[in-house]
């Protein structure tokens, strides 16, 4: 049965703007995405279908446009608008970031880093480069590595650092494998990074370890 054929308040995109979106599950939110189905499946069951099919909305994310295309319903223009979505998303956080105190807002650096590279296949090490009133100034993929690490030269982070003019910087690497928890290399690194980088008088606030839908805080625990 087609979603226009549904009781009013059952349809996805009515049930959207009667509660706002955070009332609705991953595969109505995909289905107000959609807006149409296909033959013999609603715009729901293809959300469903999605889901199931990538395993995750993290996968579908991060889907290439052929593995996405794969699947019936979809196609180019679906993927193009899915991108243009999340990148308009990272854009608004980014926004934010500019315009306020990173830390003040450490919710919102965690969205923007779970959209950034918390969906990629391989591991990306990736750093913020704050000024003074720790507002964000850029965004920098410095290094990419295996599934299993990434070979980080804290030369390199410190002359990126310089380069932007930072005047602090948060770090951020994603966990492809799943698990948010540091192994004993991050925290080693991370020291040898924070101790760099306070010879040219640049402070680290925090490092950040993503693996969706989970973000490991160093700040949280101590260990900044």
């Amino acid at each position: 049965m087609a979603i226009n054929e549904w009781p009013e308040d059952q349809r996805p995109r009515e049930r959207l703007i009667k509660f706002g979106a955070p009332a609705l599950s991953d595969a109505e939110l995909l289905a107000v995405f959609l807006r149409t189905g296909v033959t013999g499946k609603s715009a729901v069951d293809l959300g469903r279908d999605m889901l199931s099919h990538f395993g995750s909305l993290a996968g579908l994310f991060s889907a290439s446009m052929k593995d996405f295309s794969l699947l019936h319903g979809l196609g180019n223009a679906k993927y193009a608008q899915l991108q243009a979505v999340l990148e308009l998303a990272k854009r608004s956080i980014s926004e934010e970031l500019q315009s306020t105190a990173a830390l003040s807002s450490p919710q919102a650096v965690k969205n923007y880093l779970q959209l950034l590279i918390g969906s990629k296949s391989y591991e990306s090490f990736t750093v913020l480069f704050l000024d003074v009133k720790n507002r964000l100034l850029t965004t920098e993929e410095l290094f990419r590595g295996t599934l299993s690490q990434a070979s980080v030269y804290p030369r390199e982070v410190v002359k990126s650092a310089l380069l932007h003019n930072a005047a602090g910087i948060i770090l951020a690497h994603n966990h492809p494998s799943g698990s948010s928890d540091p192994s004993n290399a991050d925290i080693t690194l991370t020291q040898t990074l924070k101790q760099a980088l306070a010879l040219v008088d640049i402070r680290v606030l925090d490092h950040f370890i993503v693996a969706n839908p989970h973000v490991y805080s160093f700040a949280e625990h101590g260990l900044i």
